[in-house]
């Protein structure tokens, strides 16, 4: 394998002038979102010393974020998806501009975090959808695997280098430092989409005039009939909803690190860097041969990944395993991404997008919630292995039983018509 398949692909950004701009602005938005995650966590707790008050927060924002994400997946296969971009982004910096102002008040009301958190997530379900939906029209389907490579980067670093910048702004201007950053890096957002051609979705008159509803029931009609798409939101959903047990963690710490933070921070990074690391050296992606055998194996790494971990003693050999699980994460991430984009008819890319999204923020919620529940009956790790296991069996049952993700085209090849 040549040097040049190691590294990162980066042709998308050489080939398109407007690929440029959305992947800067969504590293630029993603760091600024990092921050404000950590800042809005720090400033529930400091004002009602509760953490069910900061996971109530948490699901203030999910719930419209997931009803963000639904009606964006309409909303970009009716209009033109920079606009929707970027007026989304307008709706997330009024309410990173709410929290700011609020930081700034003698007394802090902790009403306006819920609503501003709610604001903030509709608009990020939002935009995300039709980000998605744009990637295909900025650089082509040859490019797509590349294009997720990219796309992963900019969340893997906003992942690490956001909450880390937020933990530093608290330490020293304070939080409403944080909210601030936060609102320029949206309207730097914003400025940059603003310079992306129109990028209307093709046009489906019949479609269009139909209820939002039964305009998101034909998308989903359109994933189930499908199997090659159904079986890709299956096999992901195998791993985020067994393979993400991120929940157990300070448990777990508490049993086999006495409680020690430092070991918790490590743990919740690992997966990441182990992602980070594999996504700069991800230029092999693009053209591997069978995707649909890679994708089941980097799923079935993830779940043994998960295993291995739960059932390891030592706390570096337990980093090595969460870092595999990263691996495998991303690697799956990249190569359903870009099979989902290429086969899906660009009038059905908003509505499709927006299932796929909307399984990728259900399954790690409700994956913690079963993962906390079994910690509950025998304990953290066994919760971890049992999680890791079952993902191993889902992979096993759709190889099999989905013909059609063992067959799927590289990604290279013509779109089907």
């Amino acid at each position: 394998m040549r040097l040049g398949q190691l590294v990162v692909d980066v042709a998308p950004l050489r080939a398109s002038r407007d690929f440029r701009f959305a992947f800067v602005a969504r590293l630029v938005s993603l760091l600024g979102v990092g921050v404000t995650g950590v800042a809005l966590a720090v400033q529930v707790f400091e004002l009602t010393g509760s953490s069910l008050h900061v996971a109530l927060v948490s699901l203030a924002l999910g719930g419209p974020l997931l009803a963000g994400t639904l009606a964006g997946g309409v909303l970009a296969d009716r209009l033109d998806r920079r606009r929707l971009v970027i007026w989304s982004r307008a709706l997330a910096a009024a309410g990173f501009a709410g929290l700011g102002l609020n930081a700034l008040l003698p007394e802090p009301d902790l009403w306006a975090l819920y609503a501003c958190a709610a604001l903030i997530g509709l608009a990020d379900g939002l935009s995300e959808t039709a980000l998605m939906a744009v990637t295909p029209a900025l650089v082509g389907r040859e490019r797509l695997a590349a294009a997720e490579a990219l796309t992963s980067i900019t969340t893997q670093l906003g992942t690490v280098a956001g909450p880390s910048l937020g933990g530093l702004l608290i330490a020293g201007p304070g939080l409403a430092a944080c909210f601030g950053l936060t609102t320029l890096t949206t309207a730097a957002t914003i400025v940059l989409f603003c310079r992306v051609r129109p990028l209307p979705p093709a046009q489906d008159e019949e479609a269009a005039e139909r209820h939002p509803l039964r305009a998101l029931a034909d998308g989903a009609r359109h994933a189930l009939r499908n199997r090659l798409i159904s079986g890709l939101i299956l096999l992901d959903l195998s791993g985020t909803l067994f393979a993400m047990p991120y929940a157990v963690f300070p448990e777990l710490v508490a049993g086999r690190f006495e409680g020690d933070a430092a070991v918790l921070g490590l743990l919740y990074s690992a997966p990441a860097t182990g992602a980070l690391l594999t996504v700069l050296t991800s230029g092999w992606v693009s053209g591997v041969r069978w995707p649909g055998h890679w994708l089941t194996g980097a799923v079935a790494l993830w779940g043994l990944a998960m295993v291995c971990f739960g059932l390891s003693g030592e706390l570096w050999l337990g980093l090595v395993f969460l870092a595999a699980s990263g691996v495998g994460q991303v690697i799956s991430e990249v190569l359903a991404g870009a099979l989902l984009q290429g086969n899906t008819p660009d009038h059905l890319l908003g509505r499709v997008s927006s299932l796929w999204l909307a399984e990728a923020t259900v399954g790690p919620a409700v994956g913690n919630l079963i993962a906390g529940g079994l910690a509950r009956v025998s304990s953290p790790a066994g919760a971890v292995v049992a999680g890791g296991l079952a993902c191993l069996a889902g992979v096993a049952l759709l190889t099999v039983a989905v013909p059609e993700l063992r067959r799927a085209r590289p990604l290279t090849d013509p779109a089907p018509r």
